[in-house]
């Protein structure tokens, strides 16, 4: 299967919003996009039987793990182990985007 993320995901949210969207699941994974507005955020938690990995497609996000944080711009990949706090915000002017996939999914 191939995914149009442009076409599929034509999210424009504004300040303070973060849009989202299922692009792919399965059995053992899950494909989300996220777009953030400026000043929005993905609030930080953990999945304790997941990786979880960011792809940041476009602009440019501060990614938080655990205590730390670290100012990505795309196109880049964050992995976030299992049990890892994690969370993405977006401090610039302009709309970001990511996909997270998790793998395998809570409980598999």
């Amino acid at each position: 299967m191939v995914v149009d993320l442009l076409s599929e995901f034509g999210a424009t949210p504004d300040a303070g919003v973060v849009d989202s969207g299922e692009l792919a699941v399965t059995d053992d994974v899950l494909v989300k996009a996220f777009a953030l507005g400026p000043d929005a955020s993905i609030d930080p938690h953990e999945h304790a039987d997941a990786t979880n990995v960011f792809h940041v497609l476009r602009g440019t996000v501060t990614v938080e793990r655990d205590d730390e944080s670290e100012t990505v711009s795309a196109p880049a990949v964050v992995l976030n182990e299992r049990g890892r706090v994690h969370g993405a915000y977006n401090d610039s002017d302009e709309m970001a985007v990511l996909t997270a996939s998790l793998c395998p999914l809570p409980g598999q």
